[in-house]
């Protein structure tokens, strides 16, 4: 990215105001890359450890495969996922508030008695599912702000901070050729008005 520049003070106050900007902000972005880098980390080992939970829950009610043929499909359904809304390093990240759950209406007479226990056990495992796929959803936001940042303070770091440093030694050099070039051509002139001077007498 080239930096547009003019040679002159302006330009120079100008580029030194950017850098400044830049320089004060980049420690910011950095720790905001961190901090999320941390919770990306944290956000998948949940839904990691959440999906674990599911394959362990599953295999734990095993025993029970024979009797979910007696079980009547479409008995209980989730009817809504309810999330908050909370902020992490100014990223807007979904969180789950509760699972609202349809039980349809059954008879208790003539239903086996584990009917209870079986709708308990399909929320529980709903309940692990959609939380794990809320992590999940977290993760990828979190991850997309990171890389995000990652880029602006690559940006930072190896393009705009060099690239106005090397503008602003640039005009300052330019400017201080001109200086130079200004004395030694009034150091001449001052010369010949001397000589010319010197010869009037």
């Amino acid at each position: 990215m080239a930096i547009k520049f003019q040679f002159n003070k302006t330009s120079l106050n100008e580029l030194n105001k950017q850098l400044k900007v830049r320089i004060r902000t980049l420690p910011t972005l950095k720790n905001k890359e961190s901090a999320l880098r941390f919770e990306v980390k944290r956000a998948k080992d949940k839904s990691e450890e959440l999906m674990d939970k599911l394959e362990q829950t599953l295999d734990s009610y095993g025993y029970l495969a024979g009797l979910w043929n007696e079980f009547e499909p479409g008995l209980i359904t989730v009817k809504d996922v309810e999330l908050d809304i909370i902020k992490i390093a100014g990223i807007k990240i979904p969180v789950l508030r509760e699972v609202v759950y349809e039980v349809a209406p059954y008879n208790l007479f003539t239903k086996p008695l584990w009917y209870n226990d079986g709708i308990s056990i399909l929320k529980t495992l709903a309940q692990l599912g959609i939380e794990s796929e809320i992590y999940l959803t977290k993760m990828r936001l979190l991850d997309h702000a990171r890389k995000k940042t990652t880029q602006k303070v690559n940006l930072y770091e190896k393009v705009q901070i060099p690239g106005y440093q090397e503008a602003i030694l640039k005009i300052k050099r330019f400017m201080e050729d001109e200086e130079n070039l200004s004395k030694a051509s009034q150091k001449i002139v001052k010369k010949r008005q001397q000589e010319e001077s010197g010869n009037d007498n």
